[in-house]
């Protein structure tokens, strides 16, 4: 049954089983929980679809819970209503996750339904017909947050109509458009074993859970095969990122402008950016959040973050304030990544940023479902797993000259930007904002 299990020197808690088909099974024990947490990923996402198509994976991650060949979507609910557990999926640029939380005794039922509905989820078209009201409607809650709007446009502003550019959720025309065939052909051909990890972790053993998730995905798994290669990408954006604009008659304006940043396999880079990114704008502390909330009250939340793909990024920094107030705030923001850029951050910032980082990676380990969402990711973005010591001593590493290095390059690139507000023209922005992007 078994091609291969390990326990990786990189982690003594995580094991990895690889059965046949290449579907990867890994698990980590942690001691002292009555819960388990499992999660199948799925190393397919919004960046795998045509333009046609846009939605698709999001789609279809709500289409699977209408029906198995067994089970109708009350009887889903009902079954993990029924122990108090909880089973939901969500969609990203890169992957897709179905999960379930639950204690531990009931691990089992866990397994059969997460698989139950990721293998055999049907696409009917009646579902399809229902499901698509229900996708329309969270494409209107998101048109009704400002903030998600604006995060969208962004990544838009920065990547164009490459499909990593485009929103997860999809457009109202796409959604509109897309019949049962189109998703069921979706499922059929990207949802294979060789590309998918089973993440288990909590109360749990290794070699009993794997028995459950062979039992599980048995007559899906295919002799020969060996698990899917990690995501590289080869996409390069030409151009310059842009400026968007939407109307939207509110009481504030939202900004988001950023550059282009690393792809997550520039591993050499991924700690000081997230050490300059908690500087500038990750916490109570950060020169944006002093500068611009505490020192002149000009804005309530402002904070900085990064989004990392397989060969792509960005860097951002979110600003929300008055209308009549957005250019004083974009142009203090502006002059605090000015500032690092020329001068880099200064020892106590660093040590400060650090010290922000290994709590927060920490306090966030400390139940069966993170866990469980750290070595699912891990194992399907990199192929490997690193201790948290060992994470924790990578941060440690991370020196003042480096963060200010990272600063130099990220800092001088192109900006793009998105704005949301009460400017019906470009020009009605002002022209601190319309100068971000030259």
């Amino acid at each position: 049954m078994i091609t291969k299990t390990e326990a990786l020197p990189a982690d003594a808690g995580v094991r990895r089983t690889v059965l046949p088909g290449g579907l990867r099974v890994v698990t980590e024990h942690v001691p002292g929980v009555r819960s388990a947490s499992i999660g199948v990923w799925v190393g397919v996402g919004s960046r795998d679809e045509g333009p046609t198509v846009a939605g698709a994976a999001h789609f279809l991650e709500h289409l699977l819970f209408k029906a198995t060949p067994t089970r109708s979507a009350l009887d889903i609910a009902e079954a993990m209503d029924s122990v108090g557990g909880e089973l939901n999926a969500f969609t990203a640029k890169e992957q897709t996750c179905y999960y379930a939380h639950v204690i531990d005794e009931d691990l089992p039922l866990a397994v059969d339904l997460v698989s139950d509905v990721v293998l055999r989820g049907l696409c009917r078209a009646e579902d399809v017909s229902v499901e698509r009201q229900v996708v329309l409607e969270e494409i209107s809650m998101r048109d009704d947050d400002p903030e998600d709007t604006v995060g969208d446009m962004f990544l838009t502003a920065m990547f164009g109509d490459h499909p990593v550019g485009r929103p997860v959720i999809g457009s109202i025309e796409t959604i509109e458009a897309m019949q049962a065939h189109q998703l069921r052909s979706f499922h059929q051909r990207r949802y294979r074993p060789d590309r998918m990890v089973v993440a288990v972790a909590g109360n749990i053993e290794h070699e009993h859970t794997v028995e459950l998730v062979h039992r599980a995905f048995a007559p899906h798994l295919e002799a020969g095969r060996e698990p899917a290669p990690r995501r590289e990408g080869k996409f390069r954006p030409r151009g310059n990122p842009e400026l968007l604009r939407m109307y939207r008659d509110s009481e504030q304006a939202h900004l988001v402008f950023g550059t282009r940043a690393f792809g997550r396999h520039e591993g050499e880079k991924r700690w000081p950016l997230s050490v300059l990114n908690t500087v500038l704008g990750g916490g109570l502390s950060s020169r944006l959040f002093q500068r611009i909330r505490e020192e002149r009250g000009l804005a309530y939340s402002v904070y900085s973050s990064v989004d990392t793909f397989a060969d792509t990024g960005a860097f951002s920094v979110y600003l929300g304030c008055q209308p009549e107030n957005l250019g004083k705030v974009a142009t203090l923001a502006r002059t605090v990544l000015e500032e690092v850029a020329a001068n880099g951050i200064s020892d106590a910032e660093c040590a400060r940023a650090k010290g922000s980082l290994r709590g927060g990676l920490v306090l966030g380990l400390e139940d069966s479902g993170s866990r469980m969402n750290r070595i699912g990711r891990s194992e399907l973005s990199y192929g490997n797993h690193r201790s948290v010591s060992e994470t924790l001593a990578r941060i440690d590493e991370v020196t003042t000259d480096e963060v200010s290095a990272i600063a130099r390059t990220l800092l001088s690139r192109p900006f793009g930007a998105a704005v949301a507000g009460p400017y019906r023209r470009t020009r009605d922005l002002p022209a601190v904002v319309r100068n971000l992007v030259v």
